[in-house]
């Protein structure tokens, strides 16, 4: 094993669990694929899930959002917290149960067991509470209270699941709608805040000549509190005027500060372009909703635009660039196969919020196109990428 000047500590060759990123990002992209596998089967070929306490179709959202989402979330933010604060976060055992109560809170339900289901919530809530503190502890031992806004959302997305089982069991009666929609938001929420941080710094360093992008204080401040009465507005006041104008006030802000970012060297690299792609899901899922207030299309298309265009494509490409970046690789040189993930991962968001609108008699197939679409994505990712997580950092650096 090579020595680290860092800590002086051996750099292990077996590198899954060193750092936050690579367990979750490795976990959440295979899940992504599993759990896509069995709603496909599900949906589009009259296969009986395998779940007790819950539908077929809340199953599918929650494991979407809670599962694949805050895994992604947790990798991305147990690494960035420790360039933030200079605190190491958690690695080793403690990242190792960590993981492994995600995996649990992922795994039981799948044995229809009733009992089984209810130890998976346990399991759900203690990786959150315990994501959570992992995130907490080096903020508050530096003091930088400016991320405590982080942690707040945290607790949301956690109050969020509360309410989600608070509806299974039948104790809040809108709790299933209410938890799974406010934790797509929270994610949401997530993505913006954190985008804003390092949208402009993969630009700036990967387009590959000096480029000086536009940051607006006003826009970053108001989109996200203007937000914040979109999903309290849309989720549990019903206000269909108010969340149709709130979301077109919000197509344009993220209009404006999606093009302060933009220059023509990011559709060169498929690290970017992929962001952009992202982002402008989120910006075609604002415009839907507002101009559904007219009920010109299922609800579910917008919030598709969301999740299968926008948390999906931003995500997959988030993961795509910290993967190579944190393990000492060239951002540069990405591998040639990512051109065709997003490719495809576009091309099925298309198909799934797009064509509907104008095939409506083919609703049916085009789910099940863009579901096969999402699989070939995720699973060209996740091989190649799997050695990256388990391997060392190509600069034998820890970590």
């Amino acid at each position: 094993m090579q020595q680290s000047p860092f800590n002086q500590q051996p750099v292990k060759q077996f590198a899954l669990f060193e750092l936050g990123f690579r367990p979750f990002f490795l976990f959440a992209s295979l899940f992504s694929i599993i759990v896509t596998v069995l709603w496909m089967a599900s949906y589009s070929f009259g296969w009986t899930l395998p779940v007790s306490n819950i539908t077929p179709i809340a199953w599918h959202g929650h494991e979407m959002v809670f599962g694949y989402g805050a895994a992604v979330v947790a990798g991305f933010l147990l690494t960035a917290v420790r360039n933030w604060t200079g605190v190491p976060t958690i690695s080793g055992i403690p990242l190792i149960l960590l993981v492994s109560t995600w995996i649990l809170a992922r795994a039981l339900p799948l044995f229809g067991s009733s009992l089984l289901f209810d130890w998976a919530m346990i399991a759900d809530l203690t990786f959150l509470l315990g994501f959570t503190l992992a995130v907490l502890h080096p903020i508050v031992k530096v003091k930088q209270w400016r991320q405590l806004l982080i942690i707040l959302v945290l607790l949301l997305l956690t109050a969020a699941d509360i309410l989600y089982y608070l509806g299974v069991f039948h104790i809040v009666n809108q709790g299933v709608s209410w938890g799974l929609f406010s934790g797509v938001y929270l994610i949401m929420a997530f993505i913006f805040i954190l985008s804003r941080r390092v949208m402009p710094f993969f630009i700036e360093r990967g387009v590959g000549y000096k480029v000086q992008l536009k940051n607006w204080v006003f826009i970053d401040n108001t989109s996200l509190l203007l937000f914040a009465a979109l999903w309290l507005s849309d989720v549990f006041f019903n206000q269909a005027l108010l969340t149709a104008l709130l979301a077109l006030v919000l197509a344009v802000m993220h209009s404006i500060r999606l093009w302060g970012w933009h220059t023509k060297g990011v559709w060169h690299k498929p690290l970017l372009y992929s962001l952009f792609i992202g982002y402008g899901f989120f910006i075609l899922g604002f415009s839907l909703k507002a101009l559904n207030f007219f009920e010109l299309y299922p609800t579910s298309l917008p919030l598709h635009a969301f999740t299968y265009g926008g948390i999906g494509i931003m995500t997959l490409g988030m993961m795509s660039r910290i993967s190579l970046g944190h393990t000492g690789r060239n951002i540069n040189e990405p591998p040639a196969i990512l051109k065709w993930v997003f490719i495809c991962l576009s091309l099925g968001a298309v198909i799934r919020v797009i064509l509907p609108i104008f095939l409506p008699n083919l609703y049916l197939h085009l789910i099940g196109t863009a579901q096969l679409l999402w699989i070939i994505a995720f699973t060209l990712f996740f091989v190649n990428y799997v050695m990256i997580f388990i391997k060392a950092r190509a600069d034998g650096q820890p970590g």
